[in-house]
C-alpha cells in the first residue's frame, strides 16, 4: 500500500484528502505545516507528497525544494487554491499541479497516476 503524505495548514482539507485517499486504498499521514512535513519525509519515507503552497512559516515552494534536496525520487503534487503559482518557475520541479477543489477527483487521479508511474519505473 502506497504511503501519501498530505501537507496542508487547513484542518478540514487535510481531513477531506486523508479520507478520500484512504477510501481509494492509500495509507496516509498528515502534516499541518511544511516543517512537520519535511520531518515526515525524513522519518516516514512517503511514496508521494501532496503539498499546499500557501502556509504560514515555510511555504510549499521552499518545502518542495527541500524535499527534492532530500530525495528527488519522491513525486510531489502541489495542491493550491491559487492557479497563478503554475506560472512560477519555482513550482516547475513538482511532478504535478492541482488546483484545490471540494471535488477531489483530479487530485486522486493525479496521485494514482504518479504512483503507478513510479512503480513502473521500479520494475
Amino acid at each position: 500500500m502506497a504511503k501519501v503524505l498530505i501537507v496542508d495548514d487547513e484542518p478540514h482539507l487535510r481531513l477531506l484528502y486523508e479520507t478520500e485517499l484512504r477510501r481509494a486504498g492509500f495509507e496516509t499521514m498528515t502534516a499541518s505545516n511544511a516543517a512537520q512535513g519535511l520531518e515526515f519525509v525524513d522519518t516516514m519515507q512517503p511514496d508521494l507528497v501532496v503539498l499546499d503552497i500557501r502556509m504560514a512559516g515555510m511555504d510549499g515552494i521552499e518545502a518542495l525544494q527541500r524535499i527534492l534536496e532530500r530525495n528527488n525520487s519522491i513525486p510531489v503534487v502541489l495542491n493550491t487554491a491559487f492557479s497563478s503559482y503554475r506560472d512560477n518557475y519555482l513550482t516547475w520541479a513538482a511532478d504535478a499541479y492541482v488546483t484545490k477543489s471540494s471535488d477531489v477527483t483530479e487530485l486522486l487521479t493525479t496521485v494514482k497516476n504518479l504512483l503507478d508511474e513510479r512503480l513502473a519505473h521500479r520494475s
